[in-house]
Order: structure tokens, then C-alpha cells, then sequence
């Protein structure tokens, strides 16, 4: 923490780094003006920057493009050898994967496996998730995910037929997980998504009678970006956890990304007062109690 300089957006899921910002630690730079950073030692962007505009000290940072969770934390080692922190990079990796892999395998003696639906509404659109990452998520879980001839069609909500296979196909379903962009996760409620699916007949739909709808907006900066993009990535470990409590509910945890939008479990909202440590003090990883 003490090495990073400057960012270039307010929107930051970060606790500690939003301390460090407001304490005036922190410079606010603005992309469009890339001689700004040759003054850095490294310059992290992402894989959609534009290269082109970029001074040559400029480094791609893209674990967001992995296809599965752990690949996504194991970029902390490319990190760490930029902060001269390969040792201990290596050794918070290993903490994690190990408490990752050991909560795979508490589920793998489990008869039952849930079947799950990761699913979005965009304009009007239904679509359930093709993105490896989330789909691996369910399975190391110990859930199902849906056909993977599912996976590939939409459904549009103006249309009966379409409704009528989407609840077919929902009526199969014992955990959704609605990833449904909004731009206030704190207004998006049951009703709302209720609304999207058109549901009037309750019945046959197991996952409204257990109250099993999910959305991965639990944590969030007063500006609304999403640690689901940020924590989420480098601590794995806590999102398996969250999807087995909701998989296989105990009733005894807590989660951290999840929020049951059924129970109308609100969002919890991230400030610089969230940062529980020293700025300059590096986080250690949560590690879940595994059997």
C-alpha cells in the first residue's frame, strides 16, 4: 500500500485505499493525459486501455480475463514482483488456494447437488451466464449448473413463449443467482425482480419457497463500485464460501459478497471508516473454518 501513488477514478471498492485518498496520500490522475504518469515507476491499466496512448512504463494488469477463481488471485505473484514482494505474494496464494480447495472438498461427500441458475436481465432480456468463472464457482460449490444448450439461448421478456420456456426451465431451478446490472443495488429489490421474470403463480418454483435468490452487490463503495470486482477477485476463498451457505444453508454464517434479495438482505455500503487496520499494513486473507 505505502508504494502506490496515485489513481485515476473515485470509484474504488477499497476501504483503506479510500483512506489513504482522502488523507491526501493519494494523487487523482486523469487518463487522458498519459504524460502525467511517466513519473511513476509502474503504471497499472487494463486490458482495454488503449496501449497506444501510454507512456513505456505502463504494465497490463488483467486478472479479471481468467476463466477460473484461483487463476484470477494468483495474479498477487505477478504483482508481487513489481513490489519487490515475491515471498510473501507466493505465501498468502498458497494460504488461499489451500483454504480453497479444502472447502471444494467438504462438498464433494454431499448427496445432493443444487441445481443453479446465473442469470441477468438486460433490456428486456433474460440470459443465463456462459462465463466460466462464475460457472466453476457453482461446481467447486457443489452445485449443477444448467445444460450448457441452456446457457446459449436468451429470452425475451415481451414475448409469451419465451416466459413460458423461461419458467419451465426455472421450475427445474433450486438457487438463483440474479446478476442483473443496476445502478442502484440498493433500490433493486424481490418485487423488481419478480417484476422482470413476470412470475404470478409461485408454486412450482423451489427457489422462491426456500428464498434462494442471490446477488453479489453485498459489498459496495458510497460511489456504488462493486468490491465483488476488487476483493472478490484476490479472496476466493470467501465467495465459495458465501455460494456452499447458499447452496447448503447452515443458518450459522455470515456471508461476504452474497446478499439474499429475498430476505431483503440490504447492501452494505464501504467508506473510509470501513478500514479496520493500519493503511500502510498489508491485508491478510480471511481464512474460512473448513472441516
Amino acid at each position: 500500500m505505502s508504494t502506490i501513488k496515485g489513481i485515476t477514478s473515485e470509484k474504488v471498492a477499497s476501504p483503506c485505499l479510500l483512506k489513504l485518498y482522502n488523507e491526501g496520500a493519494l494523487q487523482m490522475l486523469n487518463n487522458s493525459e498519459p504524460q502525467h504518469f511517466s513519473q511513476y515507476a509502474a503504471h497499472f491499466i487494463g486490458l482495454n486501455d488503449d496501449q497506444e496512448t501510454q507512456s513505456c512504463n505502463y504494465i497490463t494488469f488483467s486478472p479479471m480475463d481468467e476463466q477460473a477463481p484461483l487463476q484470477r488471485a494468483e495474479w498477487i505473484k505477478y504483482l508481487g514482483s513489481f513490489a519487490d514482494n515475491e515471498v510473501r505474494a507466493n505465501e498468502i496464494y498458497n494460504v488461499v488456494k489451500s483454504n480453497y480447495m479444502c472447502l471444494v472438498n467438504s462438498t464433494a461427500s454431499k448427496n445432493l447437488k443444487p441445481v443453479v441458475a446465473w442469470m441477468e436481465f438486460n433490456d428486456g432480456i433474460w440470459s443465463f451466464t456462459n462465463e466460466a468463472y462464475k460457472l466453476k464457482y457453482i461446481e467447486d460449490a457443489g452445485g449443477e449448473n444448467l445444460d450448457d444448450s441452456i446457457n446459449k439461448i436468451t429470452y425475451d421478456s415481451s414475448f409469451i413463449e419465451d416466459l413460458e420456456a423461461l419458467h419451465a426451465i426455472l421450475c427445474t431451478v433450486d438457487v438463483v443467482i440474479d446478476g442483473t446490472p443496476t445502478r442502484d443495488p440498493f433500490s433493486y429489490n424481490a418485487t423488481l425482480f419478480l417484476q422482470n421474470l413476470n412470475i404470478d403463480d409461485h408454486s412450482c418454483f423451489g427457489f422462491l419457497s426456500s428464498q434462494s435468490v442471490w446477488r453479489y452487490d453485498k459489498r459496495l463503495s458510497s460511489d456504488l463500485a462493486l468490491d465483488w470486482y476488487d476483493g472478490a477477485v484476490s479472496q476466493p476463498q470467501l465467495v465459495l464460501a458465501d455460494l456452499i451457505e447458499a447452496l447448503f444453508p447452515s443458518g450459522d454464517y455470515t456471508t461476504t459478497y452474497f446478499r439474499n434479495l429475498l430476505q431483503e438482505e440490504q447492501p452494505i455500503s464501504l467508506g473510509p471508516e470501513s478500514c479496520t487496520r493500519d493503511t500502510f499494513t498489508a491485508m491478510e486473507p480471511t481464512i474460512i473454518a473448513c472441516p
